[in-house]
């Protein structure tokens, strides 16, 4: 009796640097999840500034020493995780899902559908990506018709972070799913569907979208490392999120003067990020290995 195909999790975690990477992004998750229980156990307060024991080095009651404010740096990463992850993700599935359906209109409808959709992508991707990040984010909501209250809270700042990564970050998923939708329907079982009377709408949904899934879950995920980069950047440039919101890229932006003085303060979110972005990068390769039966190994298939 023919064994059936394993599955995607446990094909990619035949792969050690892939597992690790997960592994590493789950604990980095769920400690950034429970830095609130975590810093009440310890006794500490995440908000609580303490200037005559800031700056100190790592010791056995702060193990990663203490910020700019006296707050506990270890404790403070961790919730720069959950930050930073969060906004990755969000701006990772909204980038996916603009281009997802930007890929889809053009593959399908082809025509001037396609050259107006494929010639604003290519307008989009042209632009000088950084000064436009930043222009996006100095923008005054106020003037937009936003009251101040709620343009300068948590919240409206995450969602405009999220927006304006989103609005530069889906070009290169939508030429993908535009070039996998054109393969798939030169596919035999979709001009079958068509010649049985499908819609196209059913088309897409039933026949294109779920066989062009894989590559779309592989650039989402590639995609998330990226925007952790922006996020960081935005906020070492004071244009991301509250500098109360300890973000790992505000982190480093209130450390960017004292390197000399206290280096653990940009070292410590430096390393976070640099590991997050590696194993968003080791796990996007290994769902392209698990996910493609041609670049699996003999005893995975």
């Amino acid at each position: 009796m023919r064994r059936g195909q394993p599955g995607l999790l446990r094909r990619l975690l035949r792969q050690p640097a892939a597992s690790a990477a997960l592994l590493f992004l789950i604990v980095v998750a769920g400690a950034g999840l429970a830095a609130g229980p975590i810093a009440g156990w310890l006794g500490f307060d995440m908000s609580q500034v303490d200037l005559l024991g800031a700056k100190l080095p790592p010791s056995p009651e702060h193990w990663l020493g203490t910020d700019e404010l006296g707050r506990d740096l270890g404790l403070r990463l961790l919730e720069g995780g959950r930050i930073s992850l969060g906004v990755a993700l969000l701006a990772a599935l909204g980038a996916a899902a603009l281009g997802t359906l930007v890929g889809l209109l053009a593959g399908e409808r082809g025509g001037w559908i396609d050259t107006l959709l494929m010639r604003s992508t290519d307008a989009v991707i042209a632009l000088p990506l950084l000064p436009l990040l930043i222009v996006l984010s100095a923008v005054d909501l106020t003037k937009l018709g936003l009251d101040a209250a709620a343009a300068q809270s948590d919240a409206t700042k995450l969602l405009r972070l999220v927006f304006v990564i989103v609005l530069v970050g889906w070009t290169t998923t939508a030429r993908l799913v535009r070039a996998a939708t054109l393969q798939a329907l030169a596919q035999d079982y979709v001009r079958a569907a068509k010649a049985m009377g499908a819609t196209p709408g059913r088309i897409l949904r039933r026949h294109v979208l779920p066989n062009i899934a894989a590559p779309i879950l592989v650039a989402t995920t590639l995609s998330a490392g990226q925007i952790i980069l922006f996020e960081s950047v935005l906020s070492f440039l004071g244009l991301g999120l509250d500098p109360s919101t300890p973000s790992w890229g505000r982190m480093l932006a209130g450390a960017q003067d004292l390197l000399w003085e206290a280096p653990h303060l940009a070292l410590f979110p430096g390393i976070a990020i640099l590991l997050a972005v590696a194993s968003l990068n080791l796990l996007g390769d290994g769902l392209q290995v698990a996910l493609d039966p041609r670049r699996r190994p003999l005893s995975a298939r």
